[in-house]
């Protein structure tokens, strides 16, 4: 006959002469604690700052356990029992002694809420990224992670993710799969570029990348059309992108970065000279624009053209299009009303068509450099 939970639980603490087989009083304590919470039933568990080095495979027993808070301890693995804790949504595992994160959360996909920060963690294995798939909630602060696995897109419902003081020098492209995100925090890390595809988190409301090395951020970025707080404090910015100015943020922290100066400068330049392909190109975009042209009929048949084409911009002065060459400038905008940030106005970057648009008077645009793809 099956001992009951109870029994099981007690086979761990004493013999059958009542001679306790624990190895240390905090061995001994923590197994009493587990004993309590199986005749309490309980759905949650503390076993935290108990400086205990290892898990009692008992707690396996306390089978309506939802919460498990094991941090601020000596712990370096888990015991696979615990994958029978069908009812663990949220594990505390903070401030341990974890290399990694352990190959047994694979296996409780289940779970929602993961805290492991304050640990030696230097990876995240591909494979406990891919049976964490209902995670929700994910904190590796104060680690020593630098590198994130493509297998990260298999936290697919991930909503709040936070690596603070970590190394990361890079995030892969597959992170832009995580459309769930809504809040992400790498901050103090090793970062220089963010990837594009972090545009098609759409759901991201809270950004923070302080205390990076990132030099530039992707264009592309008014796709966030939920960001309401953005902090790049402390990083190597010299403008923000191309519409910059048309989220609807409340907060933006950017002290501490190397943006440029509004000093006037006069071109020496008056006319542009264009490639023979960005003449064509541009008076193609043009005709595109009129819904009933027959360029704008025909385009569809030329699917290569349409991939030539599918990068264009346009001039914020004239509105005509631009496809590789354009004047690289920067206008200086004051940020609305209300919003919580220490400066008032903000370098924004923004292309202009040819000299011909940028010797105009009465325009607010800077000059910085002068663009070319190179192509005949």
């Amino acid at each position: 006959m099956r001992d009951s939970p109870l029994e099981a639980a007690s086979v761990h603490i004493m013999n059958t002469s009542g001679v306790s087989m624990g190895t240390s009083p905090v061995k001994t304590m923590a197994q009493k604690s587990v004993i309590r919470a199986i005749r309490g039933n309980g759905k949650s568990f503390d076993l935290s700052g108990k400086a205990i080095t290892s898990v009692p495979t008992s707690i396996s027993e306390i089978q309506n356990l939802c919460v498990l808070r094991l941090q601020n301890n000596l712990i370096r693995a888990l015991p696979e029992e615990l994958t029978s804790l069908y009812n663990l949504t949220e594990l505390h595992l903070s401030n341990n002694a974890f290399g990694e994160i352990p190959s047994v959360l694979g296996h409780i996909k289940w779970l929602k809420k993961l805290y492991m920060s304050g640990n030696r963690i230097t990876a995240l294995s591909p494979l406990v990224c891919a049976g964490l798939g209902n995670l929700v909630v994910l904190n590796l602060n104060h680690n020593k992670i630098q590198h994130l696995p493509p297998e990260i897109k298999s936290l697919a419902k991930l909503e709040r993710l936070t690596m603070t003081d970590n190394k990361l020098e890079a995030l892969p492209p597959e992170f832009g799969q995580l459309s769930n995100l809504i809040q992400l925090n790498l901050s103090r890390n090793h970062l220089s570029w963010l990837p594009g595809e972090l545009y098609s988190c759409r759901e991201l409301t809270r950004l923070y990348v302080a205390r990076n090395q990132i030099t530039v951020l992707p264009e592309g970025i008014r796709a966030l059309a939920k960001l309401k707080t953005l902090d790049v404090a402390g990083n190597k910015l010299s403008m923000f992108p191309v519409e910059f100015h048309m989220l609807p943020l409340q907060e933006l922290y950017c002290e501490g970065n190397q943006f440029v100066q509004q000093l006037p400068i006069t071109s020496v330049q008056i006319k542009t000279v264009f490639s023979l392909k960005e003449l064509a190109a541009r008076l193609v975009l043009l005709e595109d624009r009129n819904k009933h042209s027959k360029v704008h009929r025909a385009l569809p048949l030329y699917p290569c053209l349409e991939a030539i084409l599918a990068g264009w911009g346009h001039c914020p002065l004239c509105l005509g299009p631009i496809l590789n060459f354009w004047l690289e400038c920067v206008h200086f905008l004051r940020v609305k009303k209300g919003m919580k940030m220490s400066v008032r106005t903000v370098p924004v970057r923004a292309v202009l068509c040819s000299y011909e648009c940028f010797n105009r008077e009465g325009h607010s645009f800077y000059g910085v450099s002068l663009h070319s793809d190179g192509l005949n």
